[in-house]
């Protein structure tokens, strides 16, 4: 069995700035298990071919079909990390008017745009930029990727069993375990034994995980057409199958439009991908003319069928941030073993990337208290 100090479930942002924060103050003994092959969890930032040559231009050149945006004005805690790490960042492109359409054959209307307050600000490189960097200051020894978390046993130490590449199980032996994924998915996946308290299981299956039953479409192009016809990129749509839409573009980089698919997650997995392809083109076609007809690439992301996001009750749920639910049990053996770390967890910013480092943050600092307290 293989042992450390701490497992950390989760390798998106929350599990990956866990342990960077446990680089910091120089600890050490933990092991970062992740299900999917990839690191970032809901950050997804696809690359596309740039208008300059060369690995370094391509890497600037993502497109999120994940999170897009943080507010530094509202949440100082991310914002600091962004400028620590070095990282280039950009507003929300929202200068021109924008587009609404309604239901039926009316043709889209053109309004005054306006501004967002605070200032949505994006990443150079997209999101990725930020688990990137982040991944760089995390030893590889640390990392298991495409090892899925199936059960946590309390007996006199916490045992993590796992099923890693090839279904080989694996297992590790720990004194503690961040879990940084969504309550939601937690609860459904993984086996806890004992049972957590009744109550703590429910409140957990309770919350919503942010962009479970979402769908993003992103569509990339030569020239930034609807700028030059004095047009932002802004669009929201009674008629669909987008619902809103916004400039997707980089700073210096590829031209793009984006848009959340208002169609219910169900009916999303009935429709071959090609075909919500053809008529989200078709709505950008309607809204900002024939321009919009030939994309240099466009690709959606389905976030409703990501086993590793979503659960059932995630697709017939609703889409709104839930309010935290607790992180850990107050008392019985369950209590200062296991926290939750994960976006959905934090008090301010439940689902937001900013959610994900305070709440990484949180349990980070209560884990080292206790433990100080034990050395």
């Amino acid at each position: 069995m293989n042992t450390a100090r701490i497992a950390i479930v989760g390798g998106g942002l929350a599990g990956l700035y866990a342990a960077y924060l446990l680089e910091q103050k120089g600890f050490h003994d933990y092991v970062i298990l992740e299900a999917r092959k990839v690191l970032g969890g809901r950050i997804s930032s696809i690359p596309v071919a740039a208008p300059s040559d060369g690995p370094a231009s391509v890497a600037r050149n993502r497109f999120d079909v994940g999170p897009t945006w943080f507010w530094p004005d509202i949440q100082p805690q991310l914002d600091r990390l962004v400028r620590e790490l070095g990282l280039e960042r950009f507003a929300q492109h929202e200068t021109g008017d924008a587009m609404f359409e309604r239901h039926g054959d009316e043709s889209a209307v053109r309004m005054r745009g306006y501004t967002n307050s605070p200032t949505s600000m994006r990443l150079v490189g997209g999101m990725e930029a930020l688990t990137d960097a982040l991944r760089s200051r995390i030893p590889d020894a640390r990392i298991f990727r495409g090892h899925t978390v199936r059960r946590i046993s309390n007996l006199d130490f916490i045992k993590v069993d796992a099923v890693g590449e090839a279904s080989q199980p694996t297992a590790w032996r720990v004194d503690h375990v961040l879990l940084a994924a969504p309550p939601r998915l937690v609860e459904c996946a993984i086996e806890f034994m004992p049972p957590l308290p009744e109550a703590l299981a429910r409140r957990w299956r309770a919350t919503g995980t942010w962009m479970a039953p979402h769908a993003k479409y992103v569509a990339v192009f030569d020239s930034a057409f609807w700028r030059e016809q004095g047009l932002s990129g802004e669009a929201r749509s009674a008629r669909g199958p987008m619902a809103e839409i916004h400039d997707a573009s980089m700073s210096e980089g590829s031209p793009a439009l984006f848009g959340f698919i208002g169609i219910p997650a169900r009916a999303r997995g009935d429709m071959p991908e090609d075909l919500l392809k053809q008529n989200c083109c078709a709505q950008l076609i309607r809204m900002f003319g024939p321009e919009a007809a030939a994309p240099q690439a466009e690709f959606i992301k389905d976030w409703a069928f990501d086993r590793n996001t979503s659960t059932v009750a995630d697709i017939e749920g609703g889409q709104g941030h839930d309010a935290a639910p607790p992180a850990g049990a107050d008392s019985g053996p369950w209590a200062g073993r296991v926290t939750g770390v994960g976006s959905e967890w934090s008090p301010h910013f439940p689902g937001y990337l900013a959610g994900a480092i305070e709440a990484a943050h949180i349990g980070v600092q209560a884990l080292r208290d206790r433990m100080r307290q034990h050395e």
